[in-house]
């Protein structure tokens, strides 16, 4: 790898992940520690200025994006600051800037799956900050590329799979929507997904733009959550048989969730060759990692 690569949120599931891929493939990153207060316009100016790197991959707010319950809107004004000025600062620098976003910026009205040329339309304030963000990075930084993941998944104790195997452990009932229809996306894929893109652009190829990924074979949260039980009962003792089904309209984040999250995935498969992977092969090293930490 001739580019320097910085990372930013190399402390997060999915930004140790990536250091464990790169690691593999020796290509390494520099992951700067973020100010106590977390990273803001004026930290990063002050970063990129010093640092000079030749590619950044931005995961500073990837728990917020992707794997928490919910996000303050001051959090969220912060964040979308933030990213602004970084979209600056790498346009100023001549910096490459990977970008992470999400199935959120879609209002799930769709009967069939998002493709990069649909119209996005967010429902909650996460889904229209990530949209803002978007359209901010595109104005800002011609050299960008924007990944839209489908249901991220990884092993942290309070992220998406971490809340619903901690619920599964007291008796009672489990409900998920058996009408919603999304792609789980374990975080070891996606990382696989950004050290594929980083080698092409590595390769100064000019590939900018905006690309869905998302684990192979659309599901519901019913279907998944069962597959996801199936798994953990093999490492662990649950109190939950199977999860009950409810109606997505019924669930209490429905006006923040799109009721269809599937995302197409040719884009990056014509552009880039990176072919999806079946979410079911990545449960087993996904729930493995989680229960060694737990």
């Amino acid at each position: 790898m001739r580019m320097r690569l910085m990372l930013l949120g190399g402390g997060n599931a999915l930004g140790q992940a990536l250091i464990r891929l790169g690691a593999e493939e020796n290509i390494g990153f520099l992951a700067p520690r973020p100010p106590l207060e977390g990273w803001d316009a004026a930290s990063l100016t002050q970063l990129l200025d010093d640092t000079r790197p030749d590619a950044l991959i931005n995961l500073a707010y990837y728990f917020d994006w992707f794997q928490a319950e919910r996000v303050s809107a001051d959090k969220l004004d912060n964040q979308e600051r933030s990213v602004e000025r970084l979209a600056e600062l790498c346009q100023h620098h001549n910096i490459v800037l990977v970008q992470p976003s999400s199935y959120r910026v879609f209002d799930g009205s769709r009967a069939t799956a998002y493709s990069e040329k649909d119209e996005p339309v967010p429902l909650g304030s996460r889904g229209q900050a990530l949209w803002r963000i978007e359209q901010s990075v595109r104005a800002t930084c011609p050299q960008h590329v924007l990944l839209r993941f489908g249901w991220l998944l990884d092993d942290s104790a309070e992220g998406v799979l971490g809340r619903f195997l901690s619920r599964a452990e007291s008796p009672g009932e489990l409900p998920l929507a058996d009408d919603r229809r999304g792609n789980p996306t374990p975080v070891d894929d996606a990382a696989r997904v950004i050290i594929s893109v980083l080698k092409q652009l590595d390769c100064a190829a000019p590939l900018w733009g905006t690309y869905h990924y998302a684990g192979h074979e659309a599901t519901t949260p019913l279907a998944f959550g069962q597959a996801v039980l199936t798994e953990a009962r093999l490492l662990r003792p649950l109190a939950i048989e199977t999860p009950t089904a409810q109606a997505h309209a019924a669930r209490p984040d429905a006006s923040e969730e799109p009721q269809n999250a599937v995302l197409a995935c040719k884009k990056i498969l014509h552009t880039f060759g990176i072919k999806p992977r079946a979410w079911r092969a990545g449960l087993p090293n996904l729930l493995d990692r989680y229960y060694r930490h737990v």
